[in-house]
Order: structure tokens, then sequence, then C-alpha cells
């Protein structure tokens, strides 16, 4: 990815968290529709992460687009198969042809000349020009950025307010080790415990529960998402 190699670490960073979240939520679906949804998500914030890796540190060049183009025009394709089922597999579909037409550029910008292309978009962004640099459609990009960011805005409007982490069960009563007496300070002497392990862990499973499967969040992923495709668009 052209631009300062700050904003392209911090793409990085966000998309991988993303994507990483969308997997860990694939595995604790049980849902078809949300499996595959996630499981589009993780694949788009894998693809996204490593293109955003600053060209000065990862240069695909033109192998690396084709591979691109490949995985997500197949993405995309198996988005519109689905898309009488479920309606936001368009949204997808509109993610995969823009990963497509970024890796379209990319290829553009390094093929042919032995890579005077792409050193000339190098130089451009060294001297503060990175129009230069800009090798896209104008019209196109313009339009998926409309789209992006849109559909961000609509994320975050439409996001449920958060209710809050779910009150962690009751404990069950507590077992005496080495004596019959129960709870803490109990006649009969012993150590109580909890028979399941503790309320500690079901906080934390609650917790962890809330957190891959909590609207909100997926919101948030969503938004952050879309936020991230609009600012790599607006470097090709």
């Amino acid at each position: 990815m052209h631009g300062p190699p700050l904003v392209g670490w911090l793409l990085v960073a966000l998309c991988a968290a993303t994507g990483t979240w969308c997997l860990l939520r694939m595995r604790a679906c049980r849902a078809a529709a949300e499996r595959r949804d996630a499981a589009a998500g993780a694949l788009m914030g894998a693809g996204m992460a490593v293109m955003a890796v600053p060209v000065t540190v990862l240069d695909t060049g033109t192998a690396g687009a084709v591979v691109f183009a490949a995985v997500f025009t197949a993405a995309g394709l198996h988005a519109l198969v689905l898309v009488r089922h479920d309606r936001h597999q368009v949204h997808h579909a509109v993610g995969a042809a823009a990963m497509v037409y970024m890796a379209v550029v990319m290829a553009r910008g390094t093929a042919g000349h032995g890579g005077h292309a792409a050193h000339a978009a190098h130089a451009a962004h060294a001297v503060g020009r990175p129009e230069a640099a800009a090798s896209g459609l104008p019209l196109v990009s313009g339009l998926l950025l409309v789209y992006f960011a849109g559909h961000a805005l609509w994320c975050v409007v439409r996001s449920p307010v958060p209710a809050g982490v779910p009150a962690v069960p009751a404990a069950p009563p507590a077992l005496a080790v080495g004596g019959g007496a129960t709870g803490p300070g109990a006649p009969g002497g012993g150590t109580a415990r909890t028979a399941d392990g503790g309320p500690g862990a079901d906080a934390a499973g609650a917790g962890k529960g809330w957190l891959l499967s909590a609207p909100e969040v997926a919101a948030a992923c969503r938004a952050s998402m879309a936020i991230c495709m609009a600012t790599m668009l607006l470097t090709v």
C-alpha cells in the first residue's frame, strides 16, 4: 500500500484484530448464516491486513496482485451465489470487488518496464505528491469510497445500545474440602470452593461469550472494516 507508513501499520493492526475476532466468532457461531458472515469477515480482514503493509516493507509485485484478485474474485462469486438466502452477502460481494479492484491497481503499478512504474509511485510519495502515485480510476475509487464511508456510518447509527456484560449466574453452593460443613468460616474446618471451579470461571466464560456474540461488537467490527477499506481506497 502506498501512503504514510504509520497509516499503513495502523491499518494492518486494525484489520488483523478485526479479522481475528471474526475468526473466533466463526468458531463460536452455531447458525450457518452467521458462520458464513464471520468467515467472509475473517478473509477480508486477513487480505486487507496483508495489502495494507507499506510497500517499502512488503512489495508483493504482480504475482501477489494476481493472487489477491483470484482469491477475492472467488469470494465475491461465492457471496453472489448466497445472496438469495442472505442479503448481507451483497456487502461481502462489494467488499470482494473492492479488493479485486485494488489488486488490479497494484498490478498496474508494478507491471512493465522492470518496475519503473512502482518506482515512480514511490518517488511521488517521497516528494509529497501522492496524487502522482495514484493509478486507479477516480470514478470507481470515488463510488467505492462513498459506499464504504456510508456503510461505516450506517453501522454506527444502527448499532444497538450496549446493554453491558450479562450478569454472572449465582455461584453454586460451596463444597468443603476436608469437612462436612460448607461455606467460608463454617464449623468443621476445610477450604471452601465451588463445585464447578468458582464464580471466576463463570465470569470469564460469560465475558468471552458476550465479546463474540454481542450485536454492538459485531457492528463496531463492521464499521472499522469499512473505515479501513475507505482509507485504503484513498491511496489508489
